[in-house]
């Protein structure tokens, strides 16, 4: 499975993509940061968001998009900003019809250290460590964003097994007998 892990936000917006599968070795297929300047309009730049994602998602084909899930923080405006730029991204996972996931930072962070509350720090070092990488990715939002895809690859499968099952059961149940 290729997945695609967006750590959203309107100045750095984190994409990191994995190929992967529970039980096997993780592979690095790239990491980078799209960037828009503090001083544009929003407008534009969600749009270098989107334009960024769409380029990306176009020329790496993922299976699935991992979207960090935004949490609530005490300065509204970032969490605007932030909740928007994973807007953008959802949307352009779903105009290729693929699937999304949100996860929380502190279930990305439980699933590439163990610790939920682990620092960026450890984040980090776990990531260039499971992807067998020669360097740490720099910044913080590419480690972020390729923690949310391996979170996915780990944690996905699973995920959405229990949701075909659990709409499986809808479907047969709403279509049995007398119906």
């Amino acid at each position: 499975m290729r997945v695609m892990g967006v750590d959203p936000g309107l100045t750095r917006c984190g994409v990191g993509v994995v190929d992967g599968a529970p039980g096997t070795p993780l592979r690095l297929v790239h990491v980078t940061v799209v960037r828009t300047g503090a001083d544009e309009p929003i407008a534009t730049r969600l749009l270098g968001i989107e334009t960024g994602i769409e380029a990306l998602m176009d020329e790496l084909r993922p299976d699935a998009v991992a979207v960090e899930r935004v949490f609530s923080q005490q300065n509204v405006r970032t969490v605007m900003g932030t909740a928007q730029a994973a807007g953008v991204a959802m949307l352009a996972a779903a105009r290729r019809g693929l699937p999304v996931a949100m996860h929380t930072p502190s279930e990305a962070k439980a699933a590439v250290t163990g610790n939920g509350r682990a620092d960026k720090a450890q984040v980090t070092a776990m990531v260039t460590r499971l992807l067998r990488l020669d360097g740490a990715p720099k910044p913080a939002d590419a480690a972020d964003a390729l923690a949310l895809a391996i979170c996915h690859v780990w944690r996905g499968g699973a995920q959405a097994r229990l949701e075909a099952a659990r709409l499986g059961t809808r479907t047969r149940t709403r279509g049995g007998a007398g119906q």
